[in-house]
C-alpha cells in the first residue's frame, strides 16, 4: 500500500507555493488529532491566482480545474506546516465555495476537482469525507473557487 506522499507523486502534479494569509488568520491549526485548514484559493505554481466566475467567463470544466488547483494549495499548506502528507490519516470534511452566476447549479461537479485529488492522495476510503458545495455571489480577488477542509491526523 502506497503512502499519501507516494500517491501524490504518482499524479505527476506540482504543488504551488503554500499561500500566505490574506487577512488576520492562520492557514491551518492543529487541535489534538485534527487539522483545520482555512479557506484556500486558486494559487498557481507561479504564485498567481486563477480568477473569474464560473458560468460567466469560466466554463464548469475550468471551474473544476480551479478546484483541483485549490486542492493543490491545501496540500502545499499541509506540507509546509506538517512536513509531510503522510501525517494526515483522512479527510473528514470539505467545504467548497464556487463564485458563479445565480443560475449555475453544478457546484458539486466543480468541487469534484478537489475531492478527486484528495481521493487519489489518501485513497477512496480515507480521501473522501463529507462535503458541502455551494455557490457564492463573489469570492475574494474574484477567484472562482475557495475551499476549506478538516483532516484527521495519524
Amino acid at each position: 500500500m502506497n503512502t499519501p506522499e507516494q500517491n501524490f507523486a504518482a499524479t505527476g502534479l506540482t504543488l504551488p507555493p503554500a499561500p500566505k494569509p490574506m487577512g488576520v488568520y492562520k492557514p491551518c491549526l492543529v487541535d489534538g488529532k485534527y487539522l483545520y485548514v482555512s479557506g484556500h484559493g486558486t494559487v498557481k505554481e507561479d504564485g498567481s491566482l486563477i480568477v473569474g466566475r464560473v458560468d460567466d467567463n469560466l466554463s464548469k470544466e475550468e471551474g473544476k480545474h480551479a478546484a483541483r488547483q485549490v486542492g493543490l494549495a491545501i496540500l502545499a499548506t499541509i506540507k509546509a506546516n506538517l512536513g509531510s502528507l503522510d501525517k494526515v490519516k483522512r479527510v473528514i470534511k470539505v467545504l467548497g465555495m464556487v463564485n458563479c452566476m445565480p443560475e449555475f447549479g453544478e457546484h458539486p461537479y466543480v468541487i469534484n476537482g478537489c475531492s478527486e485529488l484528495f481521493a487519489k492522495v489518501w485513497g477512496e476510503d480515507n480521501g473522501i469525507g463529507v462535503r458541502s458545495a455551494v455557490g457564492m455571489g463573489s469570492l475574494p480577488g474574484n477567484i472562482p473557487v475557495e475551499i476549506e477542509a478538516l483532516f484527521e491526523l495519524v
